[in-house]
């Protein structure tokens, strides 16, 4: 398929002005794609019938076409007879006397497909523009059992969402590998035949991938097939329905690129190359800082400070004062004496139009944060708004090409290296992080998500914070874009409550890109039910998409997706605490001091195996069990259960055994803390332990975590009277969970089969 042709196929349908093509229209589309489709004949009246050629078969379908009948069969346009002419020519003139009211173009007799109307045996198969992810295409049951099973299955069980880009035979063979038509169609169940050989329906698939693009630049904005069946071993399609409409915007924001993909015309002029301004700029200005007491403009300036930004480039628009906090003021925007890397704009809404406009025109900014909400929403300020995009859009031609401009409606930006901080929480509510710079970089459109984090994960210091609101100029894709050339950033924690035009697109080419370097990027898409997506959009004027297909997509580019928040937490603590270590495969060693966490782990694999430990190991195991006299009443196999008897020395020994050994990719540690062999409360009344003293458990597990290339992690089962506990693991570096089966549900995140 190519545009040339579909456009010759799309033209009467134009030229009609219809936003639908008539079935044998969408018909004449399939045998262009080179996909079997029932012999048909078509006819303008009852009256045509005698110079019709005979169709194969003892039954014939008759179909009414018309561009007002869209679904046929509900409106009665289909009926299934005998192959005579006699009742061929009643049928039709029945249907002649129904539509008397309908504008119709015709009718078709079609050859009858005989085949088993049984689950997996009528699939669905069609092609949508959306908005933020451009051409996608679906597959899954068809027939009645469409709805049915999209709602009872979990996401990618039935049915299946997939992109164009970058996809070829092996992306599509490993996204329908789990898929339950696949294995009814082709994979056939016990004491069955497969139906349709695998590569029958890969091909198929790769038929309306390969038609997507082309789909969408002719403005096709839907194109489904329900269903497709299987006669004598191949899928044949029975219907055929097309929407017409422009996905190249009527504003004229998407448009064709030079490589013929659909690209939005409006963020193309963004000069987005200058984030590396606004991550790590050397200048720095700050409009709505008080010279009185502390409001968020000071707290803003103050965190600058003391963030170590130069004083001498960091500049302070405040009429009527000379300096504040050391540093200099000026009047207004023009008497700035330089062009500033960064401006933090922290002023109410209805002020900000005018300050942006005269930045973008006095040239005096390469980037700006918006703090304050409603800048394009406020009621009364649509004037001055379209005066400042008018005068950033002609910045944006000009040899400076303008500010780039992050938010409204953020709490904005953290950057380590570029030495600032306008989260404007003050310390003693959120206390910054002071430790080792961590290859992290948070992104969230959300500023109470990210600050929530990061009070979550106190020693957690990742290298980026960014809070974009409601993304006016600056995306999520923009930002995964230019970070993903950062090889100082292995882990990539998004959350997003909806995506710009295509910007869900840039987003997949990103992950897709890190992932691909060995790269993590976790993600908590927001706004997943129809009560989650309106306040998404009340809360930053954002439009959130159809889950579904935004998980699968982001799952296909390599994205770990999570859907509870505590899941986001546990996976980015574990992501961060994983980085530099690598597992070969996925062979779980595990120990633990109580039987019942033993079995939970064996229940709670998910695609990890036991590992078989080596002769090796197995007698050290034993040795190290009988020089603690309870040799007799352990075996040394895995899960190694060290009972309660075992204290803080052998626990820690027959995990570091267990961890060499070569049989062992990944490792658990379970420790239930109540036992009395175990050295695991602070100092206190009643008792004689105390985690200050050397050789506690968390001590020797941290040397071994330092030292180990593979990972591992550790579960504490207890409640809050062992937080001091597990505070010295954290300590350490070792990552812990609260219960083992959310410890394994992590790991499996983690190695991408969750």
């Amino acid at each position: 398929m190519d545009d040339k042709r579909l456009a010759e196929l799309l033209a009467q349908a134009k030229k009609d002005g219809r936003n639908a093509l008539t079935e044998p229209e969408g018909v004449e589309i399939l045998k262009a794609l080179g996909i079997r489709v029932p012999v048909s004949l078509a006819v303008k009246s009852s009256r045509e019938l005698s110079l019709l050629a005979p169709i194969p078969g003892d039954k014939v379908v008759i179909k009414v076409v018309s561009p007002e009948i869209l679904h046929k069969t509900e409106a009665g346009g289909v009926a299934i007879v005998p192959n005579n002419m006699q009742v061929i020519k009643s049928a039709i003139s029945d249907m002649e006397s129904r539509f008397k009211a309908v504008k119709v173009d015709g009718y078709t007799i079609n050859e009858y497909v005989s085949f088993e109307p049984r689950l997996g045996h009528e699939i669905i198969l069609g092609y949508r523009f959306a908005d933020d992810f451009g051409p996608l295409v679906t597959f899954g049951p068809g027939g009645i059992y469409t709805e049915f099973l999209a709602k009872t299955f979990k996401a990618g069980a039935a049915n299946l969402f997939l992109s164009p880009h970058g996809a070829n035979k092996d992306t599509v063979r490993s996204a329908i590998k789990g898929n339950a038509i696949r294995q009814l169609l082709c994979g056939g169940l016990r004491g069955t035949k497969a139906a349709i050989e695998e590569e029958k329906l890969v091909d198929l698939l790769m038929a309306f991938i390969e038609a997507a693009p082309v789909f969408a630049r002719n403005g096709i904005t839907e194109f489904e097939v329900n269903p497709f069946v299987v006669m004598n071993g191949e899928l044949v399609a029975l219907d055929a329905l097309a929407k017409l409409g422009s996905v190249l915007g009527g504003d004229g924001s998407l448009s064709v690129g030079k490589d013929g993909n659909i690209v939005n015309s409006a963020q193309a002029i963004r000069p987005v190359d200058k984030i590396d301004k606004l991550l790590k700029p050397k200048s720095a200005a700050v409009i709505g800082v008080s010279d009185k007491g502390m409001n968020n403009g000071r707290i803003i300036l103050r965190n600058l400070i003391e963030n170590g930004f130069d004083m001498k480039r960091l500049y302070v628009v405040k009429p009527g004062s000379a300096e504040i906090d050391g540093c200099k003021c000026v009047p207004d925007v023009a008497s700035l004496p330089e062009k500033v890397d960064l401006f933090v704009l922290v002023i109410p809404a209805a002020q900000a139009p005018a300050c942006i406009t005269e930045l973008a025109e006095k040239d005096k900014a390469e980037s700006i944060i918006v703090i304050p909400g409603g800048l394009e929403e406020k009621s009364g300020t649509e004037a001055l708004v379209e005066k400042m995009r008018a005068a950033l859009d002609a910045s944006r031609r000009g040899k400076s090409r303008g500010p780039l401009i992050n938010g409204g409606n953020c709490l904005g930006i953290r950057s380590v290296p570029g030495l600032y901080n306008t989260l404007f929480i003050p310390d003693y509510k959120l206390p910054m992080p002071k430790g080792a710079v961590a290859p992290v970089a948070l992104i969230s459109q959300s500023g109470a998500f990210a600050i929530c984090r990061m009070s979550k994960n106190p020693m957690l210091n990742p290298k980026y914070t960014i809070t974009c609101g409601n993304q006016m100029d600056v995306s999520i894709g923009d930002y995964l874009e230019h970070l993903a050339d950062d090889p100082e950033l292995h882990i990539f924690a998004v959350y997003v409550e909806g995506f710009k035009p295509l910007d869900g697109l840039k987003t997949l080419k990103a992950i897709k890109k890190i992932t691909d370097s060995g790269r993590k990027v976790l993600f908590y898409r927001a706004g997943r039910t129809e009560a989650g997506a309106a306040a998404s959009a009340s809360h930053t004027a954002s439009i959130a998409g159809d889950y579904p297909v935004t998980k699968a997509l982001l799952s296909q580019a390599g994205a770990a997706v999570v859907e509870k928040l505590e899941d986001f937490d546990d996976a980015l603590g574990l992501f961060t605490a994983f980085n530099g270590k690598t597992a070969s495969g996925n062979r779980l060693g595990a120990i633990s001091n109580a039987g019942f966490e033993c079995v939970a782990f064996a229940d709670n694999l998910g695609q990890l195996s036991i590992a078989d430990f080596s002769p090796h190991s197995i007698k050290k195991l034993e040795e190290t069990l009988g020089t603690a006299k309870i040799g007799e009443i352990v075996d040394a196999h895995n899960p190694l259960d060290i009972t309660p008897m075992g204290d803080d020395e052998l626990y820690a020994k027959c995990f570091e055994i267990i961890m060499n050994d070569p049989n062992v990719d990944i490792g658990i540690a379970g420790n239930v803390p109540l036992t009395v062999r175990m050295n695991s409360l602070p100092a206190g009344e009643g008792h004689n332990e105390d985690l200050r003293l050397p050789g506690t458990l968390p001590e020797r597990l941290g040397k071994l975590y330092e030292k180990s290339t593979k990972p591992w992690l550790a579960v504490v089962d207890s409640g809050k009277l062992y937080d001091p506990f597990v505070l010295e693991h954290e300590k350490r570096g070792i990552p812990v969970f609260r219960t083992s089966d959310q410890a394994l549900a992590m790991i499996n995140l983690w190695l991408g089969r969750s």
